[in-house]
């Protein structure tokens, strides 16, 4: 009797296992079954993985695109990359740049459209060293300015404009290289900054003088959003044509919503977002990411309109810098972007808290070289 109960007990459990062998074969059909289901789409990227783009990184880790039925692959950019050129050629359906790209591209001929602002205030700064005195944007008159050329310099040469100072006559122009070299070794008495890089590249080196890092007391920092010359950053646009159909819009709007999502994470949950960064591109250290996070946080919340929908005001801003300064020839008109599919995404997310209004900047710790 015992050798027939345990022969009985044997046949019981190969077939348990077998049961588990075909139960993990479907699930594994389930999920090549899910994974068909979901529309792939691409997202071109203005630059290399950073924090900058932290919320789009965020949907795909938490699952957010895969809810909305997308599978999303993000292209990171780079100083070769224009992403107009990508998405007009079709190997992008969305693309990240700055807004004054954007319109000179639509100058140009070709049909993109803005369909979410992200970013509500420009990130673009111009700083001196305290102890020079040039506190003052005026006080540049006759001084070496640094700047990134190529498109980069038309924020700065607004706001010299403004202030009553010709770029091309008042000050020296100097063509700045994508690091803060020549204002650490004081060859330039102003250079442009990034809040969310550059900036940190400065308080992240040590002060001979000191032993200490330098501190922003140490800085005058002139932000172009407080001199009114912020001209919009970080936009996601798509051809025109693209979106004229009417299942590409559905496609956008639950690619808006999820990436909303994304940054509305990153707003709450900072730390982990820098996480998910750093495992899809440690090009930058944990501590400058940590920085550069909190610093895009700022650019975007509060979101009075809603995250992602373009301010008017805003707009003609923009627009007047780039008509002013030719990168343009005439004047971008309101068709140049839309809200509708941005509200449309909103909409879905009332449970949400689109707008950060009660949202405020902490501080975070610099770090030495931005480890």
């Amino acid at each position: 009797m015992r050798s027939r109960k345990w022969a009985f007990i044997a046949v019981l459990a190969l077939v348990a296992a077998s049961l588990a062998i075909v139960g993990c074969g479907g699930g594994d059909e389930d999920d090549e079954a899910a994974a068909e289901d979901l529309t792939p789409v691409t997202l071109q990227s203005k630059w290399v993985v950073q924090a900058q783009f932290a919320g789009y990184y965020a949907a795909v880790d938490q699952g957010f695109y895969e809810d909305e039925g997308l599978d999303v692959t993000i292209r990171a950019g780079g100083p070769d990359i224009v992403p107009e050129q990508v998405v007009a050629g079709g190997q992008a359906e969305f693309g990240i740049n700055w807004l004054d790209s954007l319109l000179a591209t639509r100058d140009q001929g070709q049909g993109l459209v803005n369909i979410a602002q992200v970013f509500t205030r420009s990130g673009m700064t111009e700083v001196t060293w305290k102890d020079t005195g040039l506190d003052e944007i005026t006080k540049l008159e006759g001084k070496k300015v640094g700047v990134w050329l190529g498109g980069n310099e038309h924020k700065l040469f607004a706001a010299l404009t403004k202030n009553g100072l010709d770029p091309q006559q008042d000050v020296e122009i100097v063509a700045q290289p994508f690091d803060m070299n020549l204002f650490l070794s004081r060859e330039v008495d102003a250079a442009a900054a990034m809040t969310y890089n550059e900036l940190a590249q400065v308080l992240e080196v040590e002060n001979p003088d000191t032993g200490e890092l330098y501190t922003e007391e140490e800085l005058n920092v002139f932000r172009m959003s407080e001199l009114g010359t912020g001209a919009l950053e970080d936009g996601i646009f798509v051809r025109e044509d693209w979106i004229a159909d009417t299942e590409n819009q559905d496609v956008a709007k639950r690619f808006l919503k999820a990436s909303f999502r994304g940054w509305i994470y990153c707003r709450d949950n900072p730390d982990s977002c820098v996480d998910i960064v750093l495992e899809n591109g440690p090009t930058l250290g944990a501590g400058h990411q940590a920085w550069q996070m909190n610093e895009i946080n700022d650019l975007i919340w509060p979101a009075p309109l809603g995250v992602g929908i373009m301010d008017p005001e805003s707009f003609e801003i923009t627009n007047q810098i780039a008509t002013d300064y030719k990168i343009i020839k005439t004047p971008a008109t309101d068709d140049a972007y839309r809200t509708d599919i941005a509200e449309a995404a909103l909409a879905e997310l009332e449970d949400e808290d689109t707008t950060g209004e009660d949202w405020e900047k902490p501080e975070v710790e610099v770090t030495p070289g931005g480890e």
